[in-house]
């Protein structure tokens, strides 16, 4: 029976062989099937490409045979769901268009963002609009970091994406002076990442739980809904009490003072003593100036030596001024909430260099805005108290897991 294997692997070889092969013996190419944005990409020419300044959705789909009167009636039945005139310099798009040679766009996508993305079809008469997003997957990571320069550069030195800074200085903003950062300060995070197709990262996602230690002194936060209908968490420490304050630390996210409060200093543009009753905080020209608390602008001009000038009224209490803008953004009676970014950094009126001057008011009288000491806000309610607490057990237990990396010098 042995005699019949070779012969049989031959026919096997042979039949193998003819698989991809035509009646007429040519080789046939298998294809593969490209699939994106729930389109078979094979049946169609495709463009992929960025808006271009001077590029608009009409200029984009006449290039590719669409008449005006359909461009038209195509804008005119998405505009309830898509703006045209919104499309961004520098996002991508792609055409699908016929593959005869007339290539005539059907399809044009848009990508708002690395996730969110539109669909316009107009292949059909029936013109249709799809926003959609594409499928991510969120990753939990842990890191540590032991500062040796700036949050930033330690932050960047292990390895994470430098919007991890901005967001841990958003929670400690009320808690920790970042501008006088101690050499080993230590931190530790819990914190979400988000991938495309598990490569492709797509962004920072939420922090989970965090820890920093400031001159000795720990510092827990943890991010918590006490409403589900809230699109953000608020950050609150071990035993419930808010991380936010009625002000923040300082009118800029990064900076350094470059003069402090002083009633007996001498300035050298006057050649004398003469109080100074802010607080300068150096930056680059543009950089942009923060309302360290929710509040009302009283005043909005330019000012002699205070240049272009801001005051809010934050209550009966307290006010701020923000001193040299180069630009002012905001108006006399708007109500302005923390963070809402008001002017520019520049340096107009009295100034050697270009900075912003804090000015911080009790009861009409400019106090040292560093050593004024700043009344709580509400804890979490009564109502959520022991949600969170048992909430955040595990998250604690797992920051307190984390070692530290050791100092790299």
């Amino acid at each position: 029976m042995n005699r019949f294997i070779p012969l049989l692997l031959i026919l096997l070889l042979f039949s193998c062989s003819n698989e991809n092969k035509d009646s007429l013996g040519n080789t046939i190419e298998k294809v593969k099937i490209i699939r994106e944005y729930g389109f078979i990409l094979n049946n169609f020419h495709v463009v992929k490409d960025t808006i271009k300044s001077g590029e608009n959705f009409g200029s984009l789909l006449s290039k590719y045979n669409v008449s005006s009167t359909e461009i038209h009636n195509i804008v005119n039945e998405i505009r309830e769901n898509f703006d045209v005139r919104k499309l961004k310099i520098g996002q991508p798009y792609t055409i699908l268009a016929s593959k005869d040679s007339l290539q005539k766009a059907q399809v044009f996508i848009y990508e708002h963002d690395k996730i969110n993305y539109s669909i316009i079809n107009f292949k059909n008469p029936v013109i249709k609009i799809l926003n959609t997003k594409k499928p991510v997957k969120t990753v939990l990571k842990i890191s540590s970091g032991t500062i040796t320069n700036s949050l930033s550069e330690t932050i960047e030195e292990e390895g994470m994406n430098y919007i991890v800074a901005h967001e841990l200085s958003e929670i400690y903003a009320w808690t920790i002076d970042f501008f006088r950062l101690q050499k080993n300060d230590k931190f530790k995070i819990i914190y979400e990442e988000k991938y495309i197709n598990d490569t492709i990262y797509a962004g920072m996602g939420k922090i989970i739980g965090a820890y920093f230690e400031h001159s000795g002194k720990p510092y827990y936060a943890f991010g918590f809904k006490t409403d589900s209908l809230k699109k953000y968490n608020e950050f609150y420490d071990e035993v419930g009490n808010t991380m936010r304050r009625p002000f923040l630390k300082a009118p800029l996210q990064f900076s350094k003072i470059s003069s402090r409060y002083n009633l007996r200093r001498k300035i050298a543009l006057y050649g004398m003593v003469r109080a100074h009753r802010g607080t300068d905080f150096a930056a680059p020209i543009g950089s942009q100036i923060l309302s360290t608390a929710d509040g009302t602008v009283i005043e909005s001009a330019y000012k002699g030596g205070n240049g272009n000038y801001v005051k809010i009224r934050h209550n009966s209490t307290y006010t701020t001024g923000y001193l040299h803008m180069s630009k002012r953004l905001v108006r006399v009676g708007e109500r302005v909430r923390q963070g809402q970014v008001i002017g520019k950094v520049g340096m107009t009126g009295n100034t050697s260099g270009p900075h912003v001057c804090y000015r911080f008011a009790r009861n009409g009288i400019e106090v040292d805005p560093l050593r004024e000491k700043m009344p709580a806000s509400d804890p979490i309610k009564s109502e959520h108290k022991e949600r969170y607490l048992t909430y955040i057990k595990s998250v604690k237990l797992s920051l307190d897991s984390i070692p530290f990396k050791k100092d790299k010098s």
